[in-house]
């Protein structure tokens, strides 16, 4: 039996399979443009695979519904990408697929690869953050996501401005949320530059650090996780982690006693696959309960 994995993201899908083991097979992306073409070469790729596939996992940008007894259950919901608003995307894999199909947020199955396989190996309660082109947050607690009316917005969390910081926010629903003020748009739109063309020594990256910081903060006074994992784009900036750890220090006061930093405010071990293996590990979690 084989597992297949969907990362649909907002700029592009990226589709796998993968054998017992959750050893990669094979591994294409394509554009994420209309449903009609993006879905059109999703099917076409798992075709191939239909005789020996046993589930497929998919962890979708958001935001979607999360809830089987609901009418919309399997929808990309109130998305701002317009071609796919209120769009059945379980629905029109079902119509070529008679299979399980998990179906989960893009950053919850980054979470559960990391749970899995990676950083949260062996422990209770993970958490997971993508800082990236935008902002999301993904929890876990003894192998279940954290959700209730729906799956969490962690990326809208409000921050406080940084001091040295003059920039309002780039969020079009909170302004200066953490996503509106330390995604990368964000970023660029405040410099106009990418982060990735910022130096090492840009004093910038102390703001950035800030709002990553305040994240930690907020997420360990609420949950108490055994680790917060910090991916996407922004955390390739591997002087980074350095700049987050003294500042959530400065902001947590002492006032609760953490694991050691090193090992408690971490980036992924999977690194960009954490999203592809949370979805093979589900789907094929799934094949186990039929």
């Amino acid at each position: 039996m084989i597992y297949g994995s969907i990362e649909a993201g907002g700029t592009k899908f990226v589709c796998s399979v993968a054998d017992e083991e959750l050893n990669i097979q094979e591994r294409v992306n394509f554009p994420t443009t209309t449903p009609k073409e993006t879905m059109a070469l999703v099917v076409e790729f798992f075709k191939k695979y239909q005789k020996n596939l046993g589930a497929i996992g998919v962890g979708s940008f958001g935001p979607i519904d999360i809830h089987r007894e609901s009418a919309t259950y399997g929808y990309i919901t109130s998305t701002p990408k317009l071609a796919w608003q209120n769009y059945d995307f379980v629905g029109e894999l079902k119509k070529h697929f008679d299979l399980p199909i998990a179906w989960t947020t893009d950053v919850n199955v980054a979470a559960y690869g990391e749970y899995v396989m990676g950083r949260g190996q062996g422990l209770s309660s993970v958490v997971y953050y993508t800082i990236g082109t935008g902002v999301g947050g993904g929890a876990l607690q003894d192998g279940r996501f954290i959700e209730g009316f729906s799956h969490p917005e962690m990326g809208h969390m409000l921050v406080q401005r940084h001091p040295a910081d003059d920039f309002s926010g780039s969020c079009p629903f909170h302004g200066s949320c953490l996503e509106g003020m330390a995604a990368g748009p964000a970023i660029e739109k405040r410099l106009g530059k990418k982060g990735q063309d910022l130096t090492e020594d840009d004093p910038y990256w102390e703001i950035e650090a800030n709002y990553i910081a305040q994240c930690a903060y907020n997420t360990t006074l609420m949950l108490s996780p055994d680790v917060i994992i910090f991916g996407g784009g922004v955390m390739k900036q591997h002087h980074m982690m350095k700049k987050v750890h003294q500042a959530f220090t400065e902001l947590l006061q002492g006032y609760v006693t953490t694991p050691d930093l090193v090992d408690y405010i971490v980036t992924p071990a999977l690194e960009d696959n954490a999203g592809t293996f949370g979805c093979l590990a589900l789907a094929k979690e799934l094949t186990m309960q039929y």
